[in-house]
C-alpha cells in the first residue's frame, strides 16, 4: 500500500509538471512570503498543542468527509485552539488536493503542514508555491540519502521537514538525520493496522529539544491525554474532527492534555 502511494503521489507531480516546469514552480515558491517558524509555534508547552487535519478519506476507512470548504473547516480549527493544520493533498485514496492547500492558507495565519508523499524536490516547491511551511518526509517510503537531501533542501527554503516513523529503527534514522521535529504514526502505513501505545513505546529514544508528535488512533479526548501523558508536545488528528464537531473536540482535546 505505501508503495502504491508513493507510485501515484510522484506520477501525478510528474503530470503536474508537464504543464507547470520545476523552473516556474520555484519561482512561485521564492516569491511567496518566508514560511512561518513551525519550531517555534510548535515547541512544548502547558498543553499539548493539536495539528488538526482536512482530511476527506483514506485507504483504510474510505470517505469520511465531504469538506467542500477546506479553508472554513481550517478556520474553525484554527479559532477553536488548533496551533497547525495539516492539509492532505494527496488525491488518489485521500481526495485531496493542492487547491485545498491554496485555500487554506489564504483563511488562516497559524504553520501548514503539506501531508503528501514526498519523494522529490519538485512535491517540495509545490508545497511552498501553495504556502506550506512543513512537509512530511516518511522514512517508510523513503531512502535514508534521500530524507537528507529532502529535507536540507526543504529547509533551505526556510521550511520545516516533518519526519515520520512507525517503529525504532525508523525513528534511529530520523534522529540520525538531527531532525527537529519527529512523529510516531500509531498507523503502519503498510498494513494499516494500529498500534495506540506505539508513541509510549518509543518516546524514551527521541532527544530533549526535539519537537514530539503522536499521529493516529486518536478518537476521544482521553486518547489526546493518554499521549500527553506519554510526552507528546504535538498530537496529529484527523478523522476525529472531520466526523465530529470540530470546535467541541478540540475544546475537549485541549481541556483534557492540561488536566
Amino acid at each position: 500500500m505505501l508503495d502504491e502511494l508513493f507510485a501515484g503521489s510522484i506520477a501525478d507531480a510528474e503530470e503536474r509538471r508537464q504543464s507547470l516546469s520545476l523552473a516556474q514552480v520555484e519561482k512561485t515558491a521564492l516569491s511567496q512570503i518566508a514560511p512561518l517558524d513551525a519550531l517555534s509555534l510548535l515547541a512544548p508547552a502547558e498543553k499539548i498543542k493539536i495539528l488538526a487535519e482536512v482530511k476527506r478519506a483514506s485507504p483504510s476507512k474510505g470517505q469520511m468527509a465531504e469538506i467542500a470548504d477546506p479553508a472554513g473547516l481550517a478556520k474553525i480549527y484554527a479559532d477553536n485552539g488548533a496551533s497547525a493544520i495539516s492539509v492532505l493533498t494527496e488525491g488518489r485514496r485521500f481526495k485531496g488536493s493542492l487547491q485545498d492547500l491554496v485555500a487554506v492558507r489564504a483563511e488562516v495565519s497559524v504553520p501548514l503542514l503539506r501531508k503528501d508523499f514526498i519523494a522529490n524536490e519538485y512535491q517540495i516547491l509545490e508545497a511552498r508555491a501553495a504556502g506550506a511551511d512543513i512537509v512530511l518526509l516518511i522514512v517508510a517510503g523513503l531512502a535514508q540519502k534521500d530524507i537528507q537531501r529532502l529535507k536540507l533542501f526543504s529547509e533551505e527554503l526556510g521550511m520545516t521537514a516533518f519526519i515520520e516513523t512507525h517503529s525504532s529503527d525508523e525513528l534511529k534514522r530520523a534522529i540520525d538525520l538531527d531532525t527537529k521535529m519527529v512523529g510516531v504514526n500509531a498507523r503502519d502505513l503498510s498494513t494499516f493496522e494500529t498500534d495506540r501505545d506505539l508513541f509510549s513505546k518509543l518516546v524514551h529514544l527521541i532527544p530533549d529539544g526535539v519537537i514530539k508528535v503522536a499521529e493516529s488512533a486518536v478518537r476521544t479526548a482521553k486518547d489526546v491525554a493518554h499521549y500527553r501523558s506519554a510526552g507528546a508536545d504535538v498530537a496529529l488528528v484527523g478523522e476525529a474532527l472531520v466526523t465530529n464537531d470540530p470546535a467541541a473536540m478540540l475544546e475537549s482535546f485541549l481541556v483534557a492534555s492540561a488536566s
